[in-house]
């Protein structure tokens, strides 16, 4: 109606949403106001842009919108990167607020998520689940592997259903990293970034450890951490073996020949008697054959023990 007000902001069902400039401008601001210490380097920028931690998917859902930048030409929504630090630095600061590290659960049914949550519950001591989940792992009392933690991080809302659902039962506060496409129920803090590439994923979650790490004064904040991304990235299995087989060979081409001369013994010529023996024309050094008493008449005891074969053999009888 023409009474209406004309909204140039408002949404229409399938068309591209395009937020407004003030959330832009809102994003950065907000981005300025935080200490100093909590602010983003250029290194993090670059990092952050080169993982593809800003590319979305071509869906959006209708709770993501606030963490969206623009929609590119072929159809993918970019995040905000602002908003994602955000959340990263507020995830952090939970996870910081927990007084036992292992009471942080974090899981990730995705095979590209696997390596980064054992990487992250290895260097801040949380408890992590790497993939299926064992439904009632948080409800049932009865099973084996029941746990009772007091926060739980997830890595993508659609695979890890299960666990946010359970989640929700039990009253556990949730840390999920969503894409455009993710559903945000029971979804207590969102992390808006790309939660299908494996750099991305390993990157989200070394920032994520890094910044606990800090917040914990166990490593310094000026300095560089120590521990690389890369060791947070999902690593094919084939791929691994090709590279040990490669490195094995490398070694095996730069090893020296072995030499199997070395150490061993010398022949130099018959061994030295001596000067008391060894000489064999000596007197007394053998028995003469010719002596007497030295020899035996052979003859004699051939005729004793010969007598006993000339003598007819017994006829053999049958017991009876």
């Amino acid at each position: 109606p023409s009474h209406r007000r004309w909204d140039p902001h408002a949404r229409l069902v399938g068309c591209a949403v395009k937020p407004p400039r003030s959330k832009a401008i809102m994003s950065t601001a907000s981005l300025a106001a935080l200490p100093p210490p909590l602010r983003p380097t250029d290194d993090d920028w670059a990092k952050m842009l080169a993982a593809h931690v800003h590319l979305g998917t071509k869906n959006l859902d209708n709770n993501m919108t606030p963490y969206i930048w623009k929609r590119r030409a072929d159809g993918l929504y970019v995040i905000n990167l602002a908003k994602t630090w955000e959340k990263l630095m507020l995830a952090a600061r939970v996870v910081v607020a927990i007084e036992n590290p292992a009471d942080v659960c974090v899981i990730s049914a995705r095979p590209y998520g696997q390596r980064a949550v054992l990487k992250f519950g290895q260097y801040t001591g949380s408890n992590y689940m790497a993939g299926r989940y064992t439904p009632g792992t948080f409800t049932n009392q009865i099973e084996k592997q029941f746990q009772e933690p007091r926060l739980l991080i997830i890595t993508d809302p659609r695979t890890d259903s299960q666990p946010l659902r359970e989640s929700a039962f039990v009253n556990i506060p949730t840390v999920a990293f969503c894409d455009t496409d993710s559903p945000l129920r029971y979804v207590d803090i969102a992390v808006p970034a790309n939660n299908k590439g494996k750099q991305s994923i390993g990157l989200l979650y070394w920032l994520l450890a890094r910044e606990v790490l800090r917040l914990r004064t166990t490593i310094n904040r000026s300095l560089q951490w120590d521990i690389m991304v890369d060791m947070f990235f999902y690593r094919d299995p084939e791929e691994a073996e090709k590279e040990a087989e490669a490195i094995e060979e490398a070694k095996a081409i730069e090893a020296p020949p072995a030499d199997f001369t070395a150490g061993a013994p010398t022949y130099g010529g018959p061994p030295d008697m001596g000067a008391g023996g060894g000489e064999w024309s000596q007197p007394g050094a053998a028995p003469e054959w010719g002596a007497a008493g030295g020899a035996q008449d052979w003859g004699a005891a051939a005729e004793t023990t010969s007598t006993t074969w000339d003598q007819p053999a017994q006829p053999y009888q049958t017991p009876h």
